[in-house]
């Protein structure tokens, strides 16, 4: 049974023409780039404004995608982002990359919070932690 997910950030993305690749379609790597934005953009709504990127930080521990569809200029791209439950530093991150309501790829991201200071993984701090939960 897989882990309960919670939708707490979308992002929509305009497919640029420089995404494409020799084949026609969104390169696989910009795949990766649409999942990134949308993790920042929900980190950013997630952490005050006088923390995020300044004192709390968020590094990928790994990162994974299943390519479903092929993504075609022009167009944008909705990312959704789900999270599981919290563990002491991380947090999985779970993305569906969707056009016209249909899904053109998945993907999940272990994201670990990160002292910016030391560069050292950290305890989510309370008030976060709240806010995932």
């Amino acid at each position: 049974m897989s882990e309960p997910r919670k939708l707490v950030h979308v992002e929509r993305i305009p497919i640029r023409w420089g995404d494409m690749d020799a084949m026609g379609h969104v390169n696989n790597t910009v795949y990766f780039r649409y999942m990134e934005q949308a993790r920042i953009g929900w980190f950013d709504a997630l952490v005050p404004e006088d923390e995020a990127w300044k004192s709390t930080g968020i590094v990928v521990a790994n990162a994974s995608c299943n390519f479903k569809r092929a993504i075609n200029y022009p167009g944008t791209v909705e990312v959704q982002v789900f999270t599981g439950p919290p563990g002491g530093s991380s947090v999985p991150t779970y993305y569906e990359l969707m056009i016209a309501g249909e899904v053109h790829a998945d993907g999940a991201a272990t994201v670990v919070f990160i002292d910016m200071a030391r560069q050292k993984p950290v305890r989510i701090p309370q008030t976060i932690r709240e806010r995932l939960q």
